[in-house]
């Protein structure tokens, strides 16, 4: 499906407030459009291939590519003997089939090995119980012929991979095999982080060479127990800061499910990991004989995101549009080229049953050293060097708060005054450092961000925005500026 969206040019005619608390007439924007190529790809986990386009492999042997990531085109959807990622596919993976009453792939990951091959970890899981199994296959060419090389992990009630104390699996403390996530630490050794619910998230270090596992069992548990709803773990290092930033994905993956994503961080690929309230990932665990405690869970993790929407306001475009509704399992990527930074996620929508699609955001690391999601997907944009004319004035305002909840976050409404204070819904103070970094106090909370200018989807307009996050609270605001910008961004 490709959607086209228009800015119109604004007339001469429109008024804004300048800085001085005065009007002048707004010049006339430049028609900018964007077009979006949509997929559905569930778990999105994305992968530079060759041919330098981006692709996306996801559940259900789903995968998409792209050169721009706006503009998607499938390259496989659905399993079937027919196809040119795994061919013959169901040959090739009976024993994983078989073995986890499964007919059906989970969240993979694809990684290109020291040798040249890609690597895929694919994963199957009978889904109301963790009997999985990962495995690996191996292609010369990111988007195939794979080909087996067989289950690297197993995880079941019926499973005979004996503990240390000589026990069998136990759900509560030991992984199921599942969403794996594969990368290279900055010594260029190789990792795989996996796990779902259960016993928690683990992490085993690999051959670089034939992406098998170093050593036998489940590896290092890094958080997680009895069941918490904490899954899809990806790492993403950033050499600036010098931290291994682990995101997952709490809470349920329906769109009633209140799916929301966090983030923590390591000074080494194998943890401890701790997220920005200072909390030991390894203390989140649901208590005893309990499942899906989400009371306990949303304890834990610095949220960047969950269900939002920036209502509608009179005047606007874009009356009719939808919330998105529990974004989550994300993958991200460090672009070297444009040295941006993105997160793609898929997310299900309001007043749309189970409907999902991909989206992809940058995302900036503030002044703490902490990811910011920009409000709105990418199009193209650079962040720059902003002046006070296209920052101070009226903006819609989301706080994502730190519950794991199926409602949306919505909008409420702000004005960043010329003299630093922030009036409105919320109240408190703003200032500006650099090109484009902004602090906010509210409530004796400090917010640290940055500005970006976006292309607002639904108003056809574009704004300024911000992305800050509160690292005492481990909480998320973002803002979206209520006036279009003119082509050379003054308000």
């Amino acid at each position: 499906m490709r959607k086209t969206i228009g800015l119109l040019p604004v007339t001469a005619l429109c008024l804004v407030l300048t800085a001085c608390g005065g009007s002048v007439p707004l010049q006339a924007a430049e028609p900018v459009t964007h077009t979006f190529a949509e997929v559905s790809v569930h778990d999105p986990a994305i992968v530079q291939g060759d041919d330098g386009e981006y692709y996306i492999f996801g559940s259900h042997l789903a995968v998409a590519k792209t050169s721009d990531l706006m503009n998607w085109e499938y390259v496989n959807q659905g399993v079937k003997n027919q196809n040119d990622v795994i061919p013959d596919v169901y040959h090739q993976m009976e024993e994983a089939f078989e073995w986890s009453h499964s007919n059906t792939f989970w969240a993979p990951d694809v990684v290109q090995l020291r040798s040249g091959k890609y690597a895929m970890y694919y994963c199957n899981c009978q889904g109301d119980a963790p009997i999985s199994c990962l495995g690996l296959a191996l292609s010369y060419n990111i988007d195939g012929p794979y080909e087996n090389q067989g289950i690297l992990l197993k995880s079941g009630m019926e499973a005979s991979v004996p503990d240390e104390d000589g026990d069998l699996y136990q759900a509560t403390t030991d992984p199921n095999a599942v969403d794996p996530v594969v990368f290279y630490d900055a010594e260029g050794r190789l990792w795989m982080i996996y796990g779902s619910y259960s016993g928690g998230i683990f992490v085993k270090e690999m051959d670089p060479d034939t992406g098998l596992p170093l050593e036998p069992g489940y590896g290092k548990k890094l958080l997680g127990g009895n069941h918490l709803r904490i899954e899809a773990p990806y790492i993403l290092y950033n050499e600036e800061t010098g931290y291994y930033y682990m995101f997952l994905s709490f809470g349920g993956l329906d769109s009633d499910g209140g799916y929301n994503i966090r983030v923590c961080r390591s000074e080494t690929p194998d943890g401890p990991y701790y997220d920005s309230m200072g909390n030991d990932m390894i203390d989140c665990k649901g208590p005893a004989n309990s499942t899906f405690s989400d009371v306990t869970a949303q304890q834990y993790g610095t949220k960047l995101m969950g269900g939002y929407k920036f209502l509608w306001q009179e005047g606007e475009s874009g009356e009719d549009r939808k919330g998105y509704l529990s974004p989550g399992h994300n993958s991200c990527l460090y672009d070297e080229e444009s040295g941006k930074y993105f997160i793609i996620y898929h997310t299900r929508f309001e007043k749309s049953g189970e409907e999902h699609q991909v989206r992809v955001h940058q995302m900036f690391f503030n002044d703490d050293g902490w990811p910011v999601i920009a409000p709105y997907r990418y199009t193209g944009e650079t962040i720059g060097a902003y002046d006070d004319s296209e920052v101070v004035g009226s903006y819609k305002w989301i706080d994502h708060g730190r519950e794991i909840t199926p409602e949306m976050q919505t909008s409420c409404n702000v004005e960043l005054k010329k003299n630093g204070k922030i009036t409105g819904d919320v109240t408190g103070t703003w200032s500006r450092s650099g090109d484009h970094d902004i602090t906010l106090e509210v409530d004796g909370k400090t917010y640290s961000g940055v500005l970006l200018r976006q292309w607002d989807e639904d108003g056809q307009k574009d704004v300024m925005t911000f992305t800050a996050v509160c690292a005492e609270t481990g909480t998320a605001i973002w803002g979206s500026g209520l006036a279009a910008l003119d082509s050379k961004g003054v308000e």
